[in-house]
């Protein structure tokens, strides 16, 4: 055993205590206290210092089958963290490392080293590893280059394109020679950050009028590849803008995601058959192969400036939720991390 220093008695931990019914609402879920204890062999304790919060959590919090189980009622929620070790019974791990674990959403987690990764501080912030280099950054790079078959002079289109995966998607196609890169936000603020910082050839607000005449104005020779982050109107727009032998890959669809009936599906789908589109779906968890080409380039890029990022930061394991529920309604610009403490 190894321990930095005398362990708290406690730890806050957010349990779901009901199920959701369209938008979560905060009683849905309890900010409750457990005790710490030593790990057990081959695990570490870790002291959380970021979590993330992500679209993909609101459906987990449904008791539906699906690609991840749900979460359970009155236990701890899961999700990406960054933390430090402050007790470890595994030899590859000591006190003071720093590591990306599953077990976010509470201060203190024990974790089975075998689902832990060391992390470099100096190479990134601690943060980014929730990011631009972490699920979210292998979701766009994956997303675009392997599913969406990205070539060089592609035209893509990405919806979503201000939060954690759009805005890399778009920075990636765009460092890879894209001939033009078309981004979709909710605020006229985030479509002059595409534009203006990220370079993104063009972008629009999709609250300003139908995505469909948005989208033709800023692509008039069309796109070759779509990256869905939102479904729906937008999804229906791409296939009517789409070229022959267009590709989408299908990676999200939060404006759904709080929807209590089922949701219309695109009402122009015969148009896949004439043009021979591919609509295709990504889980991050099918392209972990990609992880050490995805690292070393992003960190390259990063290092010479040419990709940035951007974080909103809440702080305080206290205003987990809100964080939460303000990521699904958009209030963040690129990733949306919980800061837990230095």
């Amino acid at each position: 055993m190894a321990t930095s220093s005398a362990l708290p008695a406690t730890s806050r931990e957010w349990h779901l205590v009901a199920r959701p019914n369209g938008w979560p609402v905060p009683s849905d879920f309890a900010l409750r206290e457990t005790p710490v204890a030593e790990p057990a062999s081959g695990h570490i304790l870790v002291r959380n210092l970021f979590m993330s919060v992500d679209p993909y959590m609101r459906g987990r919090m449904n008791d539906t089958k699906s690609y991840v189980p749900p979460f359970q009622l009155d236990q701890p929620m899961q999700g990406g963290a960054v933390g430090e070790v402050v007790a470890s019974q595994d030899e590859r791990f000591a006190v003071g490392d720093h590591v990306l674990h599953p077990l976010g959403w509470r201060e203190y987690a024990d974790v089975d080293a075998k689902h832990a990764t060391k992390v470099d501080g100096e190479l990134a912030p601690l943060s980014a590893y929730l990011g631009v280099l972490g699920m979210p950054g292998l979701t766009a790079y994956a997303g675009l280059l392997e599913v969406a078959s990205f070539k060089e002079g592609d035209a893509v289109f990405v919806s979503g394109a201000a939060g954690a995966v759009g805005s890399q998607v778009g920075q990636i196609a765009r460092l890879k020679g894209a001939s033009r890169v078309i981004g979709s936000a909710g605020s006229d603020e985030k479509v002059k950050w595409l534009v203006e910082e990220l370079g993104f050839d063009a972008a629009f607000n999709y609250k300003n009028g139908p995505v469909l005449e948005q989208l033709r104005a800023a692509a008039p020779d069309g796109i070759d590849v779509y990256f869905d982050n939102v479904g729906g109107e937008h999804l229906e727009a791409a296939i009517s803008t789409l070229n022959v032998h267009g590709r989408a890959t299908i990676c999200g669809m939060i404006a759904a995601y709080n929807d209590t009936e089922p949701t219309p599906g695109p009402r122009n789908m015969a148009m896949i058959i004439g043009k021979r589109l591919q609509l295709k779906g990504v889980l991050v968890g099918d392209h972990y192969g990609m992880q050490q080409q995805f690292t070393g380039e992003v960190a390259g890029w990063l290092a010479s400036g040419e990709l940035k990022y951007n974080e909103t930061v809440v702080e305080g394991i206290e205003n987990g939720v809100d964080a939460f529920l303000g990521m699904l309604r958009g209030q963040n610009t690129g990733k949306m991390v919980v800061s837990l403490g230095k």
